[in-house]
């Protein structure tokens, strides 16, 4: 169930059987090498065989060549651009009377924020000129006749660039799979981790609960968002302040046996 998607997507992208087989060798002797070492005891290649069950030649030829820096690296638009998108549709000096993001300006005025202080309130290293350009071109903001800066939709979902939907998604769901190992470990606390599922609905009543299930969401998104900004800046990057979290939603729609990988 939980591999079947993925391989559709693999396959959509031209990723192939031996290209996902590789990863999976290095991921398993990074995991065996990182968390199920035993304290005080030197992680041999043999213990790392015996846990995953990968040829001792090929754990020695892993563990010894050198990490691939560039693996983790978040694309700088997605980085920074959720951060600034965060402001705008939850900070008030960057909303509407209705509390949704307003187009803003794009430079400063005498009377109201503009875009340039909302890019200058999450950071002033980089120039405001290039975020617009480059949330013009994955369709993420867009210039009004007044030559105010607008945003496409609630949140930062580029349009166009695979590679920043990537890294979200695999983000997303990295934490998503790890609450859900948490719980299935018996991990105190647990994790807030549930959905709703219902068959046998028509298209009408499909349609229904996406719009109910989208607004409250988004409701509850916002308001979590909001909540979070202030935490954060009242933390202040103390000591103390080493945690991190994540809250999302999902929907899903798909006609019985299409999609559907179990009861």
């Amino acid at each position: 169930m939980l591999l079947r998607p993925l391989v559709h997507l693999l396959l959509s992208r031209q990723i192939t059987f031996p290209m996902l087989s590789g990863w999976l060798k290095e991921i398993y002797v990074e995991v065996a090498r990182d968390e199920f070492a035993i304290e005080g005891k030197r992680l041999t290649d043999s213990r790392v065989h015996l846990l995953t069950g990968i040829h001792r030649k090929d754990v020695k030829r892993l563990r010894e060549q050198p990490e691939d820096a560039e693996t983790e690296e978040r694309p700088k638009s997605l980085t920074l651009g959720a951060q600034i998108v965060a402001r705008w549709t939850d900070v008030a000096e960057f909303q509407d009377e209705a509390g949704k993001p307003r187009p803003l300006p794009r430079r400063p005025t005498p009377v109201e924020a503009s875009f340039e202080d909302l890019v200058a309130s999450v950071s002033r290293d980089i120039r405001p000129r290039s975020v617009l350009d480059e949330w013009l071109r994955l369709g993420v903001a867009s210039l009004d006749d007044s030559d105010h800066v607008v945003l496409n939709g609630d949140a930062f979902i580029p349009s166009k660039s695979f590679e920043e939907k990537a890294y979200s998604l695999g983000h997303t769901l990295h934490d998503h799979i790890a609450a859900g190992a948490h719980n299935l470990r018996d991990g105190d606390p647990p994790m807030m981790e549930r959905s709703v599922f219902y068959a046998s609905l028509s298209d009408e009543s499909v349609q229904e609960l996406l719009e109910l299930a989208e607004a409250r969401g988004m409701d509850a998104l916002h308001e979590v968002n909001r909540r979070a900004i202030e935490l954060q800046e009242r933390d202040g990057g103390g000591k103390g302040a080493v945690h991190r979290m994540r809250f999302g939603i999902y929907s899903f729609r798909a006609k019985r046996g299409d999609g559907d990988y179990g009861d």
